[in-house]
């Protein structure tokens, strides 16, 4: 256990920041596994789906939880299937 005063504060504040992301990692994964799915079943929400899982993807990147490179990736896996179900 840390004894200085701001390295106590700095754990606190990264035990919420972790707990953050993690709940904002989960919800970019959903939304990547909702769009994939409807993607594959040809569902009328894909679109809608394929959308909302962009964003995700997007401020997921925005707010370092992954690298942006990874964010255009699957950004691009998402998209070339989804164009391929059209």
């Amino acid at each position: 256990m840390a004894n200085i005063k701001s390295s106590i504060k700095r754990i606190r504040t990264t035990e919420r920041q972790t707990t953050e992301n993690k709940s904002r990692k989960s919800a970019m994964k959903t939304a990547c596994r909702k769009a994939n799915a409807a993607i594959v079943a040809k569902d009328e929400k894909a679109e809608e789906l394929f959308k909302e899982a962009t964003i995700a993807l997007d401020q997921a990147a925005n707010r370092n939880i992954i690298h942006k490179n990874a964010a255009a990736r699957k950004k691009s896996q998402l998209a070339k299937a989804f164009n391929s179900m059209a």
